[in-house]
């Protein structure tokens, strides 16, 4: 390809750098589909990972290996790297690099431990930066407010660019201090939330002169990749299928319980927990002390070239979280018209409506869970009239292309307000 050829191909649009904590990964795979669906809309998306992925190379698929080859990995820079982004930091923007440090040291609030993590998100802001000039990019936007906008919002400090964030709750929302929201708030140029929930947060702790950076653009999932299939084992008892970090937030052990109290009704039914994390062990403990060994099946994670596969196995969905944002495996669920039980919290009313799009009970109550699951194993009809009206959600409000089309909107409208550094 000559010359001519190769600005002909050369990508044109806006160019916007993500940084996110840990890409890809299991539980990020719907940021990997935004930034496809960005890219397809003409953005020139950079990424950055402040971590490697959470699997190596070879256990990724095709899509998220591509990604990974082309991500910046902050953690895997050399200190040759390091010494040579703080030289640069130091000798192009001196004044911002001090001042970025100066912050770093005030949003420690005298916690010594604290102060020597801000240290490392300080270095890790000088790397983000001095990146983001080799790749010409004055933008920078962070998925959660948690450490990685951290880093963002020091980055913003240093050097002369916008920073903007994705807020999706609701863990930023316990600890308003230990994550600097409001400061994040205050140093963004503009963030995206993901519900009105989350939106509602932040107006919550923020200045009412603030409210105006904050916007609500929905994820979404795929309606043709996740839509309603015949249930692939027929012949099994009523599933359960349930998808999602087994992690306390998710409340795995009321889910564990609900199936305990219906199997010692005498009901027939399985249940399959798909996904990995630091409860598993427990987990696996607790079926086998309740002789749930022949129930429950523990998959471990799954990719999402075989998540289907589990999808297409249920006859409800069902998720038992303490706190949620709004989850994007209630989503897929729904997309495939399965009928979902779920908890009444946070922006999940959002999605689901009682009775209308799903069923939803009160976060702990194990009781109220089995008998919505009972009422579902009971009721064909219900079943049917809950997927479909659950399809009908996914595609009226959060159906990815088009919502990936309003945050495209947003961004190119927003990008136009700010991207136009101060001093510049």
């Amino acid at each position: 390809m000559n010359a001519a050829e190769s600005l002909m191909h050369k990508p044109e649009g806006p160019t916007v750098a993500y940084l996110v904590s840990q890409y890809p990964s299991f539980s990020h795979t719907f940021i990997l589909r935004e930034i496809a669906m960005l890219r397809r809309q003409g953005f020139i998306i950079r990424v950055a990972s402040v971590n490697p992925p959470d699997r190596p190379l070879d256990k990724l698929t095709n899509i998220e290996r591509a990604e990974a080859q082309a991500t910046h990995y902050l953690k895997q820079q050399s200190a040759k790297s390091i010494a040579t982004a703080l030289i640069w930091a130091f000798r192009t923007h001196p004044a911002g690099t001090l001042q970025s440090l100066l912050f770093a040291w005030k949003l420690a609030r005298w916690d010594w431990y604290r102060l020597v993590f801000n240290h490392f998100y300080w270095l890790e802001a000088l790397l983000v930066g001095h990146w983001m000039h080799e790749q010409d990019c004055r933008h920078l936007h962070v998925h959660f407010a948690t450490p990685a906008a951290t880093v963002g919002l020091l980055a913003r400090k240093a050097f002369p660019i916008r920073f903007s964030m994705t807020v999706h709750g609701p863990d930023e929302f316990y600890d308003v201090p230990g994550y600097a929201l409001r400061e994040k708030v205050a140093g963004a140029d503009f963030i995206l939330c993901i519900s009105h929930f989350a939106r509602s947060q932040l107006m919550k702790l923020s200045l009412p002169s603030d409210w105006d950076k904050l916007h609500v653009c929905r994820l979404g999932v795929d309606p043709t990749e996740f839509r309603p299939v015949a249930k692939n084992e027929p012949d099994q008892p009523f599933t359960i299928v349930s998808v999602g970090r087994l992690s306390e937030a998710k409340g795995p052990v009321i889910l564990l319980r609900a199936i305990h109290r219906l199997k010692q009704d005498g009901r027939s039914l399985r249940l399959i927990l798909v996904g990995g994390g630091p409860l598993e062990n427990l987990l696996k403990d607790w079926v086998a002390r309740h002789h749930l060994t022949d129930t429950v099946r523990l998959t471990g994670p799954v990719d999402q070239d075989h998540i289907r596969d589990h999808y297409a196995s249920a006859d409800c969905f069902a998720l038992a979280s303490f706190a949620e944002g709004i989850p994007v495996v209630l989503m897929e669920a729904m997309a495939m018209a399965i009928p979902c039980v779920t908890t009444h919290i946070t922006g999940i009313p959002e999605l689901i409506q009682n009775e209308q799009d799903g069923l939803l009970v009160a976060p702990g109550d194990d009781v109220g869970l089995a008998a919505a699951i009972g009422l579902l194993m009971d009721d064909p009809a219900l079943r049917e009239r809950l997927g479909r009206a659950g399809r009908q959600r996914i595609l009226r409000e959060y159906d990815l292309e088009r919502n990936v089309g309003t945050l495209g909107e947003t961004l190119r409208r927003l990008l136009r307000l700010s991207l136009t550094p101060p001093g510049a």
